[in-house]
């Protein structure tokens, strides 16, 4: 099924249980724009960490301006933070592999299982051209009882910029500085020469996996094991 097509499917199937994970990303501004042409009901999320860039802020506010639709943050339980940062430190990253994954988890990971709490269905911007091993993604799978979609999971990049100028999607201000891919400020930088893809997140890592534990574990499993869901879309009781 075509992205646009998929996205449409799951708002009319699912409603306000169906939201869009966004980092604002191309990936996932195209997904929001295709919602938005079906409904401006669509509810969209993102996980503010509190180490965001204050671009990536902005774009909230682009968002409502432009598509009317009020993204909904997802914060850390500041209990759990609190702990964390007073046992390790505000940079704990920066320290070892092992507490860059517990400053995901406490940041990102536990807040989205949260949230995935109050939906049937969500979607992300993953891609299978991303990195090696977002290769196998679905475009549509089931989750701990949960729908998760993909739209552009075959997509290229050259598709998502075709896609980002013929419907004039707002961009992150951040690409326009080099950057592939967009984190938390202290985690994410430009790419240098010769780099490519995620090699701009945790850069100071050594062959360690680049993600942040929310669609992979840190051994590079998928973090919620699911099944490809062949019969989803004709099977709305899911």
């Amino acid at each position: 099924m075509p992205a646009a097509d998929l996205v449409a499917w799951a708002l009319e199937t699912y409603g306000e249980r169906f939201a869009i994970a966004v980092s604002f990303q191309k990936e996932g501004m195209a997904i929001v724009d295709m919602a938005s042409r079906v409904s401006r009901g669509v509810r969209v999320f993102t996980l503010e960490t509190g180490r965001l860039p204050e671009e990536t802020l902005r774009m909230m506010e682009t968002v409502r301006a432009r598509y009317g639709i009020v993204v909904e943050p997802v914060r850390p339980d500041p209990m759990e933070l609190g702990q964390m940062v007073a046992q390790h430190g505000v940079d704990l990253f920066r320290d070892s592999v092992d507490l860059r994954h517990l400053c995901c988890d406490i940041r990102k990971v536990r807040p989205l299982e949260r949230k995935l709490k109050e939906l049937e269905a969500w979607a992300t911007g993953l891609r299978r051209e991303q990195s090696p091993d977002r290769a196998a993604v679905p475009k549509v799978e089931r989750q701990d009882g949960r729908i998760k979609i993909n739209p552009l999971a075959d997509w290229t990049a050259e598709q998502v910029d075709e896609y980002t100028r013929r419907h004039d999607v707002p961009v992150h201000p951040l690409y326009a500085q080099g950057f592939a891919s967009i984190g938390c400020e202290p985690c994410t930088r430009a790419l240098r020469s010769g780099e490519t893809g995620r090699e701009g997140r945790w850069w100071w890592e050594r062959d360690a996996l680049k993600e942040c534990g929310i669609h992979f574990t840190p051994e590079g499993a998928v973090r919620r094991p699911g099944i490809v869901a062949d019969d989803v879309l004709a099977d709305t009781d899911a």
